[in-house]
């Protein structure tokens, strides 16, 4: 069974570009799809309604990403069980500093022009490890934008494969459907390692800690710098 896993930024158009793909390649591969999220999510309708299987992860008051690493061996086994041919991983996308990618699993990020056309070197692991990276909703913004934006993307992570895809009417999908077909075999996780380390999650504040003050900090903390304005 294949395995990819998609990342990108909350409403950059990762279901509606996966569920373009997975209609270019329905007649060859039969499609299972796991879909993370925060708090809610609503997105297992739409693959429903193209009879996609899906299951809804949903990490509450947890970090999305360690949610994921927690729970994708298993999601792994439930897609084998289904006798999938090809298993599809959607995060939560919920930071810049996401990394939900495997090594040796290939690994897509998707990002929108509407973003900002420097939104490319604020993202960390999730652009710059990917395999390749799709850019959406090209059709809405002009095309110095359009130039200027995927320059950036190319900067980020010159090594992966840049893609325009419209999640809307399909076009581009074609193209990634493509590396999909070629995508390896994965049959197990085991011994396999990320990419590039999951965001530090263990404080106070992870903790359940509400209350503010020196005497609460605890645990992975941060402290910024601020020095007196002279004059």
């Amino acid at each position: 069974m294949k395995l990819i896993t998609f990342a990108g930024p909350p409403s950059s158009g990762k279901t509606s570009v996966i569920i373009r793909t997975i209609e270019c390649l329905k007649q060859e591969f039969s499609f299972g799809v796991i879909k993370f999220d925060c708090l809610s999510s609503f997105d297992n309708l739409l693959y429903e309604k193209y009879n996609i299987p899906v299951r809804i992860g949903l990490s509450g008051n947890l970090c999305p990403d360690h949610f994921f690493i927690s729970n994708i061996e298993s999601g792994l086994q439930w897609g084998l069980q289904s006798g999938f041919d090809v298993l599809i991983t959607e995060s939560a996308g919920l930071c810049n500093r996401c990394s939900p990618h495997i090594r040796e699993v290939p690994a897509v990020c998707i990002i929108d022009n509407l973003s900002g056309i420097n939104t490319p070197k604020k993202i960390g692991p999730m652009l710059r490890y990917a395999d390749v990276v799709v850019i959406t909703k090209g059709d809405i913004v002009s095309q110095a934008e359009r130039e200027v934006f995927a320059f950036n993307v190319r900067k980020a992570n010159p090594r992966a494969k840049t893609l325009f895809v419209n999640g809307i009417t399909g076009q581009g999908a074609f193209m990634l459907s493509r590396y999909i077909r070629s995508a390896p075999d994965t049959d197990s996780l085991e011994d396999r390692r990320l990419r590039f380390t999951m965001p530090a999650a263990l404080c106070s504040y992870c903790l359940g800690e509400t209350r503010i003050g020196e005497e609460f900090l605890m645990g992975s903390m941060r402290r910024m710098q601020f020095e007196q304005e002279k004059g």
